[in-house]
């Protein structure tokens, strides 16, 4: 299958500051996740696909082509940025209209588009309130809504999922899936790993601007999961439970917390550790009031593994 999305030794920097860092990429048609913490460089990586932002050294081509102002190939993308750039004082409907205007379709056309894309993200309902009094959820489905509303091949997500409710999410999540049967190429950027999972396997890492690692999902588990974890456990009995778990070979360290009975446990396997945890409970009568990790999050297990 020959890739859509081709990047050489793309760079970008913002004076001092590196945004991304020589990156050479192939991206097929079908869902790819952009999964970093916030400030990896996710979005200075799609704009420079975008063409949006000029880079200072490499290049980005679509379809073989490069994109940086070749304005024939704007038009067969769609683009959900992260931050809201809207006209508040015009209603959704308003706001489509003038976008699909600048796509040259008929009039007719761009009522039907504007109507059927609204209607996908279910605020065809709310189409003539003015923007400025959507919520952020309704925001966010709008930026969703003027991304496929001209029925684009490519379509860029920029952590699409923010400010969705559950419900709001899950709606979106099938919707994203469903464009992958019909051969178009995503991209979709997150900083929350289930969110990627749940969309695709097939997974970029971008770490401080520079591509950590990518391949399926299974593979990006895999590294993951060596992070080693923090667990804190408050529970009537923290110092019977610690006994107990320095006995175990996948226990690192156990410490007690500032915070009256809790237990923090550092683990390097999260599944042995959490397979006997309800059983010391149990076997012990212990009653929980709360299980957390508080470092439970991309940035620290990118550290982990940098450090590594």
């Amino acid at each position: 299958m020959k890739p859509v999305v081709e990047t050489e030794h793309l760079s970008k920097w913002y004076g001092n500051v590196l945004g991304l860092s020589d990156v050479s990429l192939q991206i097929e048609p079908g869902i790819t996740g952009i999964l970093g913490p916030n400030g990896a460089g996710k979005s200075t990586f799609l704009k420079l696909i975008l063409g949006q932002l000029k880079p200072n050294i490499g290049t980005c081509a679509i379809k073989g082509e490069m994109i940086r102002n070749n304005y024939a190939l704007f038009s067969n993308i769609g683009f959900c940025p992260e931050q809201d750039a809207f006209y508040d004082e015009l209603t959704g409907w308003q706001f489509m209209i003038g976008l699909l205007k600048l796509h040259h379709f008929s009039s007719s056309e761009i009522e039907i588009r504007a109507r059927k894309a609204l209607e996908i993200v279910e605020l065809i309902e709310d189409k003539d309130r003015i923007i400025k009094s959507y919520s952020r959820g309704m925001r966010q489905r709008l930026k969703f809504a003027q991304a496929i509303a001209h029925d684009p091949e490519i379509i860029i997500l920029d952590e699409p999922l923010n400010g969705l409710d559950p419900l709001g999410r899950r709606k979106v999540i099938r919707l994203i899936k469903s464009y992958k049967g019909e051969g178009r190429t995503i991209l979709v950027s997150s900083h929350v790993l289930p969110e990627i999972e749940a969309m695709t396997k097939r997974i970029i890492l971008i770490h401080q601007g520079k591509i950590f690692a990518q391949g399926d999902i299974h593979y990006i588990r895999d590294l993951i999961d060596t992070h080693p974890h923090i667990v804190s456990i408050k529970c009537s009995d923290p110092r019977q439970l610690a006994s107990k778990f320095i006995q175990e070979d996948f226990v690192l360290n156990v410490n007690f917390s500032s915070t009256e009975g809790t237990l923090l446990v550092k683990t390097n396997n999260r599944d042995k550790f959490f397979g006997i945890l309800p059983s010391l409970f149990v076997k012990y009568d212990i009653d929980v009031e709360e299980i957390t990790s508080p470092d439970d999050n991309l940035q620290a297990v990118f550290d982990y593994l940098v450090g590594k």
